[in-house]
């Protein structure tokens, strides 16, 4: 008799989605704050205008790809500035490990883009479908009428937020009235559509339905945060030693009750948005969002005991607050050397930037000589070089500048420029001036009989202290 093959196990299970409880507190409201803000600023942003005088664009904050330059309000960069980009780049990393060393996830759990826009989706789903009862009873429920009006209802407004949201990342890139108007007449470019249509559909995805998942699977800074993270990391924990042994609340008595302050009544884990019971200890999908705490500070309030049964501790108060003692104070766990390294390098940085952008000059140069052939004998016996000269004009007003040489035994060379009288050229506001210099030494003088001869290309403004130079080389012959 044959014995029948069995299936091999599933190693994987069917998610079960997350209803969060409404929950009350502090850090329920500061999480309303910090994400009001934020969806404002995102909004609100490419709107802004910001006057920069004629034959210049308006907006406040534009990413200018067709003229290659970033506009915020008053600061202008250009691509050879991308230093300050990277710099901003590499403070906003510095700030991460600042936050995380300090207070675990909280950018996780308050302003990263995944989760102000799940608060948001799921705040829109709370108001139509009810609290988390409701909306658990509609997902068992078999599809009827009621189903489909409410998830049809839900759905629409979640894909509203998602066209909103797609819709303002493009209008960083271009002048946002004028692409308001194309769009909605369909003049537009195509990138713009292409562009909306993917940012709406990966933020009706990721906010509607995957949200945890993104957080757990998606983002890599779960699987790295540990190594920010010490045992004078502030985090959101559970304290087992005073709340343990769980147990129902009992009737007053005379008698000494042996069960610890938890009642297991489930609250920190129907607020939690990531599904994960904080009793069970730190766990790689805590964000760090501290709704487990309004939620059990509430309840502990009804059941007059006292608040912090969960609540922000660090593993080294552990000891002491077991024995009783209080824990240390907070400045003492955020002020410490690992923290301190954090911020000296964010502010060193921040101030290296500041001062940069405050030095940069108005004007830039940059020269590149031509080596083909490197110099050319000219008929009267002189020795000629030539130059590529990109000059460029940031100002937001035409320039004249004037260009010089300067260097040892300098004095007999004679400067041309392409199309232009003289040693002066004309440049457009914002704009660069691709031109070839000529220099020429005359037959017997000290440059034309040397291999190479440092010398130094000047460029000024004829009206302002804007000064600008590169070093280079004069070829002549051995």
């Amino acid at each position: 008799m044959s014995v029948p093959e069995l299936d091999p196990p599933s190693l994987y299970a069917k998610r079960e989605p997350i209803f969060p409880k409404r929950v009350q507190g502090r850090f329920r409201r500061l999480k309303w704050v910090v994400m009001a803000v934020t969806l404002a600023i995102y909004y609100v942003t490419p709107w802004l205008r910001w006057d920069r005088g004629p034959n210049m664009p308006d907006q406040a904050v534009l990413v200018d790809l067709a003229n290659r330059r970033f506009f915020f309000f008053w600061i202008e960069i250009w691509p050879h500035e991308f230093y300050f980009v990277a710099g901003l780049l590499v403070m906003a990393g510095l700030g991460l490990f600042l936050f995380t060393s300090a207070l675990g996830r909280v950018w996780c759990g308050y302003a990263c883009p995944q989760t102000v826009w799940t608060d948001l989706f799921i705040l829109v789903e709370r108001w139509i479908e009810g609290d988390r009862n409701n909306r658990i009873r509609l997902h068992r429920q078999r599809w009827n009428a009621q189903k489909i009006r409410l998830t049809a209802v839900k759905w629409t407004a979640w894909l509203l937020i998602a066209l909103l949201t797609g819709g303002a990342w493009v209008f960083y890139f271009t002048d946002a009235p004028t692409l308001l108007h194309n769009l909605l007449a369909g003049q537009a470019h195509p990138v713009a559509y292409i562009t909306i249509a993917i940012l709406t559909g990966t933020t009706f995805l990721f906010g509607g339905f995957a949200r945890e998942q993104i957080c757990i699977y998606a983002c890599p800074w779960p699987r790295i945060q540990a190594a920010m993270m010490d045992e004078d990391t502030l985090t959101v924990g559970y304290r087992d030693w005073r709340g343990e042994p769980r147990g129902k609340a009992a009737r007053a008595s005379a008698a000494p009750d042996p069960r610890g302050d938890c009642i297991d009544c489930m609250a920190c884990v129907n607020v939690c948005p990531m599904g994960i019971d904080i009793r069970d200890g730190q766990q790689m999908e805590c964000i760090t969002c501290a709704l487990c705490i309004d939620a059990c500070d509430e309840i502990m309030d009804r059941i007059g005991k006292p608040r912090g049964l969960v609540g922000y501790l660090a593993l080294s108060d552990e000891t002491a607050e077991r024995a009783g003692a209080h824990p240390r104070p907070v400045l003492k766990h955020v002020l410490r050397p690992r923290t301190l390294l954090y911020f000296t390098l964010w502010s060193g940085i921040g101030a290296a930037l500041v001062v940069a952008l405050f030095l940069r000059s108005a004007v830039d140069l940059n020269v590149t000589p031509v080596r083909n052939p490197l110099f050319v004998t000219l008929s009267d016996g002189s020795i000629r070089n030539t130059y590529e000269v990109r000059l460029r004009n940031k100002e937001h007003e035409a320039t004249v500048y004037r260009i010089s040489v300067r260097g040892a035994d300098t004095e007999p060379l004679l400067l041309a420029i392409e199309g232009a009288q003289g040693d002066r050229v004309e440049v457009p506001a914002d704009q660069t001036l691709e031109r070839r210099l000529y220099l020429t030494a005359p037959a017997g003088a000290a440059l034309a009989g040397r291999a190479t001869q440092p010398i130094e290309l000047i460029v000024e403004n004829l009206d302002q202290p804007a000064r600008a130079s590169v070093a280079t080389v004069f070829h002549g012959k051995e």
